[in-house]
């Protein structure tokens, strides 16, 4: 439904030196372990080693007629084939939803055998599971800071960190801003807002819109990712739309932005 990522970060990593690279995240649903392992594979060639994958089951795949039957179970199979594949394992994979057939293989050269990995969760079950083999645990679609130490409970590993990601409009008119950002993110409400725990909406009423977005003026929206890390995230992802224009919305991010999170 949105802009396969391996296009824009393939051009990104011909003009970049040395930021990490990634998905954030691919969805073994719609797109099959195999071509998963291949994207990645290709993405840390171009890049030199920069790549990392981030996986998650998404959401609306209802309207693509699939079936999110063992989300879990899913996410487990997909990760131990792109390992197998990444690694040059060839010994094959025998899972309820995905097969490897022995011989199978990348057929072409690998910068690395493993890369960092991202899971995408709101779920316990999940998170608890990404705590074993994940290096980051990805709360997409979230701005809530008392969200953060509860999943941290729930990943049960301190090495693993939390990266927190989510709509986000910037603008010296911080009015105009969180209004662009209601709308934003409005459509992310119906999956995500029941999820939170920390939340706990009336029958009828809005989610609070600061808890699922970051929007404002550069202050604000710095004073936003501070409020973040101090929780415990390791990482906040500031995603579109960013402000008038999305190219508009990064100059000002960067120019009024970063400066004021430099630590």
């Amino acid at each position: 439904m949105y802009q396969p990522a391996i296009g824009p970060l393939v051009l990104m990593a011909r003009v970049t030196e040395r930021v990490r690279l990634g998905p954030a995240a691919l969805n073994p649903f719609t797109l099959h372990p195999y071509e998963i392992a291949g994207q990645v594979a290709m993405l840390d060639a171009v890049s030199g080693g920069r790549a990392y994958l981030g996986i998650a089951k998404g959401a609306w795949l209802d309207r693509l007629g699939l079936e999110e039957k063992q989300p879990l179970a899913a996410l487990r199979e997909a990760v131990a084939v792109v390992r197998a594949l990444l690694a040059g394992d060839d010994a094959g994979f025998e899972g309820d939803r995905y097969t490897l057939a022995p011989g199978t293989r990348l057929a072409y050269p690998r910068v690395r055998g493993t890369v960092p990995l991202m899971v995408g969760t709101w779920g316990r079950a999940t998170a608890c599971w990404a705590g074993t083999v994940a290096d980051e645990v990805k709360l997409g679609g979230s701005a809530n800071p008392d969200l953060v130490p509860v999943v941290r409970e729930w990943i049960g590993n301190p090495a693993v960190k939390i990266v927190v990601g989510c709509v986000t409009v910037v603008d010296e008119d911080g009015a105009w801003a969180r209004e662009r950002a209601r709308a934003a993110v409005e459509p992310y409400l119906d999956v995500v807002a029941s999820l939170d725990p920390t939340i706990e909406l009336r029958a009828g009423a809005a989610p609070p819109l600061e808890r699922f977005c970051i929007a404002g003026t550069p202050e604000e929206v710095a004073a936003r990712v501070v409020e973040l890390w101090d929780a415990g995230a390791a990482r906040v992802e500031l995603g579109t739309p960013q402000g008038h224009t999305t190219t508009g919305g990064v100059d000002l991010l960067c120019a009024r932005v970063l400066p004021l999170l430099r630590r």
